[in-house]
């Protein structure tokens, strides 16, 4: 079985040589060896690069950064928080809403698929591409990092002015890929329910980005699902 990165030219453009190197062609092999085991994987395969597909390299103008896909079943669907519709609403993207509505006003949602977001420039990217099914963080060390550490200083070396928007300790701990003298970083806790009263709600995140966006002649994000 190959696996093959399914993704938009410019990115492909940005990205190919990293195909080629060994941690790769690691991360592939370890993926078939799990298929093989029967072991199920998230997201199923075509959608691994679907983050990718949907937001070209040379559109990037925000960037949400998460750990790995969810593990629950059908809930992964390559982008990091969003979930099929049909899928009930994981707590964390619940708590993305309280905030949307207590800075923005934005109703509660019927779908929970944040596509909209991705086709206005927001890149939803899990530093790690897979997971097994129920065993959080189980691909975390196969060399995912690698790979999307790389995406992250390419963005932040090739393109100017993006807004990360990085949620607690873990993405935080990507600033160090970032040059901050023309990006712009905004940080708070995750938005999951054991911290996201602590500053996540309220924090203005959203609020803030479309401020930005504006103050650099950019469309602002509809965060509207």
């Amino acid at each position: 079985m190959e696996i093959k990165p399914k993704i938009e030219e410019s990115w492909f453009n940005e990205l190919k040589d990293e195909f080629e190197k060994d941690y790769f062609k690691n991360i592939k092999q370890r993926i078939i060896d799990d298929k093989n085991a029967w072991i199920i994987i998230y997201p199923k395969m075509e959608d691994i690069y679907k983050a990718f597909e949907k937001t070209p390299f040379n559109k990037v103008k925000v960037v949400i950064l998460w750990q790995d896909p969810y593990h629950g079943k059908w809930q992964a669907q390559g982008f990091c928080f969003s979930v099929p519709d049909w899928i009930k609403q994981p707590p964390s993207l619940k708590n993305i809403y309280k905030e949307l509505n207590s800075s923005l006003w934005l109703k509660t949602p019927n779908s929970w698929d944040l596509t909209p977001w991705t086709e206005q420039w927001v890149f939803l990217l899990n530093a790690v591409l897979t997971v097994q099914s129920w065993n959080p963080t189980s691909h975390a060390k196969i060399g995912w990092e690698i790979f999307t550490d790389y995406v992250i200083k390419t963005i932040s070396d090739k393109k100017m002015w993006v807004i990360f928007l990085l949620w607690w300790a873990f993405a935080q701990s990507k600033k160090k890929l970032i040059d901050t003298s023309k990006h712009f970083i905004l940080e708070t806790t995750h938005p999951s329910p054991f911290s996201a009263h602590k500053w996540f709600i309220w924090s203005n995140c959203f609020k803030t980005t479309n401020e930005i966006l504006k103050k650099n002649w950019k469309d602002e994000i509809n965060w509207q699902i």
